[in-house]
């Protein structure tokens, strides 16, 4: 939702960037979660049933989206400038290496935050060996110190790419090698202290109203400091490190008042589509503005509707009877 409300017009006020570090964060710890409880069962990591959950869960509804917006370009829904390389990116997740290059001009209209998913993908190659390596040879402790060391060593290459050769915030925002460690600050929370797994630090309310005021006081302060260097480098790791103790609140104590919100029917089913939501959004949100003539709150309000039905139908014709048939092919770890 932060990232619909600034593409909908609020971008100055609302931080639509910190949505998806939020989502990175979110995915690296249900991943680390998912694996940990498999490891923990089984003694093993099969990438082979990991690699097809993702193929069942990803491919369906990115490529599905991103072919009616083809679609809608080539019969002049939607003006575009479309170059082969640039949707092959996208149909082989490089596209945020390819908007670094050459921008976001040439890719299927209205498709570009398909960046982020590129980020995840080129993560989720690599990250099921390295747990199984890091929970095989430490514990679960050591695991974590290796995933905070990996998330130290990125902080300091986004300084190099910064100081040392002059990147961009295109760059930099966008480049897996330089906004990995935000899905791993997940993984950390995955392996220590879980808030599902791991017992209970039995904190009393006046504690869990300091951590939470001072991890949203550090969220506050990487949004109003605006300093160019740091906001390139250090604000995804203190973003990233104040998510932590956010996440465990939320997680360990759903029925804290401040949480609980979050366990509403429609907030959950809005959870359930949001993959589709997040995928379809903008295109959603220029057919509300190009052929409906909607602007301002008007924009936001056809746009969600717009968004929220197709994604929706999505969920029901598409992504739920390949989720049937994932767990019908695959054991799944609950």
């Amino acid at each position: 939702m932060l990232v619909f409300v600034a593409h909908a017009g609020w971008h100055e006020i609302v931080p639509g960037g910190f949505g998806v570090t939020v989502f990175f964060f979110l995915s690296g710890y249900l991943i680390t979660t998912l694996l940990r409880r498999e490891y923990e069962l089984t003694g093993d990591v099969n990438f082979k049933n990991f690699y097809l959950r993702r193929v069942y869960r990803i491919f369906p509804p990115l490529y599905i989206v991103l072919l009616i917006g083809f679609v809608l370009a080539t019969t002049g829904v939607f003006e575009h400038d479309m170059r082969p390389g640039a949707v092959l990116a996208q149909v082989l997740y490089w596209t945020n290496y390819y908007f670094a290059a050459y921008g976001n001009a040439y890719f299927v209209p209205h498709t570009s935050m398909y960046w982020s998913l590129a980020v995840e993908e080129h993560f989720y190659f690599v990250f099921p060996m390295l747990f199984l390596a890091a929970v095989r040879h430490r514990s679960l402790r050591g695991a974590a110190m290796i995933f905070g060391l990996i998330c130290l060593a990125g902080l300091a290459w986004r300084y190099w790419l910064v100081l040392g050769l002059d990147a961009t915030e295109i760059y930099t925002y966008r480049a897996t090698d330089s906004r990995f460690d935000s899905l791993m600050y997940g993984c950390i929370l995955g392996v220590w202290q879980n808030p599902v797994l791991d017992p209970d630090w039995r904190l009393s309310t006046r504690r869990k109203w300091l951590i939470l005021c001072t991890a949203l006081g550090a969220f506050l302060f990487t949004l109003l400091y605006r300093e160019e260097v740091f906001r390139e480098t250090l604000r995804y790791s203190i973003q990233g490190i104040a998510l932590f103790p956010l996440f465990w609140l939320a997680v360990r104590y759903p029925e804290w008042w401040v949480f609980r919100w979050l366990n509403w029917s429609p907030i959950r089913f809005l959870g359930t589509v949001s993959y589709t939501f997040y995928l379809s959004h903008v295109t959603m949100l220029n057919l509300a503005s190009q052929y409906l003539n909607a602007r301002g709150i008007v924009l936001a309000l056809l746009g969600f509707v717009m968004t929220l039905v197709f994604s929706s139908l999505m969920y029901f014709a598409i992504e739920r009877p390949i989720g049937r048939l994932r767990r019908k092919l695959h054991k799944e770890y609950r």
